[in-house]
């Protein structure tokens, strides 16, 4: 059997940070975002199927290197094409958590897969460290298809909250679920968080509405992964000092949210992109290291060549930047942001969410 799952990653609008465990114990969140069609794929081929396509390229791999050990039977295989990193282990047990790939570990723990061996490999086309949620995409696309191979059945948000348990309780990292709902679901959302509880309502966007947001829109990659572990420590301390600023700073990105979903479903896309901008402004307010000077100076030639609004994806502090521009401006605020030595990111919005598929048979012995 070879299973295939893919899972979007998502831009945030407005409201991030309102969706963290932390803030939704005390008052409501809200968080607009929209998933993009950049990937987490995560690939599982069974022992059984070891002549399939996919463990024939990983055994190429492995070939080359020194980090396979030869004649392990039923063993568990998993190889990230994104960290070219490479793990073997004779049963779930021995996938110790040591800060390599634990994502992948703790999913195949968390899914307690008893099965004799299979390779599994993961890939993203989405950077690292982009601020568009892909250690949540990763995620859900992990349970997708471990999911498949114990013939589970599950429901969206259940592809969600799974995913998200792994990384909150299993690995104790600091966040909320937006990116999870985000991948889970794919589409443009409104999403609402009361501590664990989740509601999502699809924005119903017009299409040439929708066609105008894909085509203004520009989102670059500055070439500085964040640690949003960091920051998220950062901006929890603070609020958990009773800091004013930060608490305010809460509440006002709640209400951006709210007028941003407006805005959307209106079609009014100038005030989306100038509520982009009020949004990183009560962003800045949660803690310094939110920006920085490299983030600062793309701002400014963004906004100097046609740029209405925009935003840091994610926690911030690196990663990516997203711009909303005048509809004849984009091209220029492309051109000069890569002058300034970032990657543009070229996307249009994902409405499928997760999907899985058992990839076609090849025969690879012509």
């Amino acid at each position: 059997m070879l299973i295939r799952t893919r899972a979007p990653v998502r831009i945030d609008f407005a409201g991030g940070w309102s969706d963290v465990a932390l803030f939704t114990e005390e008052s409501k969140g809200l968080v607009v975002n929209g998933a993009i069609n950049r990937y987490a794929y995560a690939t599982l081929v069974c022992e059984s199927q070891a002549n399939q396509p996919d463990s024939v390229e990983l055994q190429r791999v492995l070939d080359g290197s020194s980090l396979a050990s030869p004649g392990l039977l039923s063993s568990i295989r998993i190889y990230s094409a994104d960290f070219d990193t490479f793990i073997e282990a004779a049963d779930v047990r021995q996938l110790e958590y040591d800060g390599n790939i634990d994502l992948i570990k703790a999913a195949v723990r968390q899914m307690s897969i008893q099965i004799g061996g299979f390779d599994l490999i993961t890939q993203s086309n989405a950077p690292p460290g982009s601020g568009l949620g892909t250690s949540a995409a990763m995620g859900v696309a992990l349970i997708g298809v471990l999911g498949a191979l114990k013939e589970a059945t599950y429901l969206p948000y259940q592809y969600a909250e799974l995913a998200s348990t792994i990384e909150r309780h299993e690995l104790g990292i600091l966040g909320g679920k937006q990116d999870h709902y985000a991948s889970a679901v794919g589409g443009i959302n409104f999403m609402e968080f009361q501590g664990e509880e989740v509601k999502t309502s699809p924005l119903r966007i017009p299409p040439h509405i929708r066609y105008e947001l894909e085509k203004n829109l520009v989102l670059c990659y500055t070439g500085q992964s964040r640690l949003s572990g960091n920051i998220h420590q950062n901006v929890t301390h603070a609020y958990k000092s009773g800091e004013p600023g930060v608490r305010n700073a809460l509440e006002n990105l709640k209400t951006i949210a709210e007028a941003t979903k407006t805005a959307l479903i209106r079609g009014r896309l100038t005030d989306f992109g100038e509520l982009l901008t009020e949004n990183w402004q009560n962003q800045k307010k949660l803690h310094l290291s939110v920006t920085n000077e490299q983030i600062e100076k793309l701002f400014s030639i963004a906004n100097a060549h046609g740029a209405i609004g925009g935003k840091a994806c994610g926690a911030g502090g690196g990663g990516c930047l997203l711009f909303y521009c005048q509809p004849t401006r984009e091209h220029s605020v492309r051109q000069k942001l890569e002058e300034a030595g970032t990657r543009i990111i070229d996307f249009n919005l994902d409405f499928d969410g997760l999907q899985m598929w058992k990839a076609p048979q090849v025969d690879t012995s012509t």
